[in-house]
Parts: structure tokens; C-alpha cells; sequence
């Protein structure tokens, strides 16, 4: 499966089953890492909440490689930090 979230010029996109948003930066207000254990696994889950109280919630399966990682990337990109 392709990945749920790509950086691009306008923003963060978001694919969904129907279609692509784009959240602008004004747009997002947290990106956080969420972290807990499930089977004995721990689970990591990023997390991006919108100033109108949006919350979408992306796994290691959406994202395609350790939420750590995706969050690093939107660091350096100026979204996070």
C-alpha cells in the first residue's frame, strides 16, 4: 500500500479512500507521537490534530516506515517542533 501522507509545497496530503486533503500549516495545530503497548508490541501512532478539532491518526502501516521517522521528516520540514 502507498503511503497516507506525503510533504508537497501546499501542505501536508492526507489520501483518504475517496480523495486527497491537503492540511496547510495554518491548518495544523499538534502532530505528536502517540505510544502504547498492545500483545506485548509496543505501538506507535502519529497523530495530527486540525484548529478545527480534526484528529487523523496514522500507523506504521499508513505511513510505511516507524512513526518516529515520518515525525523526524515533518521536523525538518517546519511542521512539527
Amino acid at each position: 500500500a502507498r503511503p497516507k501522507l506525503a510533504i508537497t509545497p501546499e501542505g501536508l496530503a492526507v489520501r483518504g479512500w475517496l480523495r486527497t486533503q491537503v492540511l496547510r500549516r495554518d491548518v495544523i495545530k499538534i502532530i505528536r507521537i502517540s505510544e502504547f503497548r498492545r500483545h506485548g508490541r509496543r505501538v506507535r501512532l502519529l497523530e495530527l490534530e486540525t484548529v478545527d478539532g480534526g484528529l487523523r491518526i496514522l500507523s506504521r502501516w499508513d505511513l510505511g516506515t516507524d512513526p518516529l521517522e515520518v515525525l523526524d521528516a515533518l521536523t525538518d520540514a517546519g511542521y512539527a517542533g
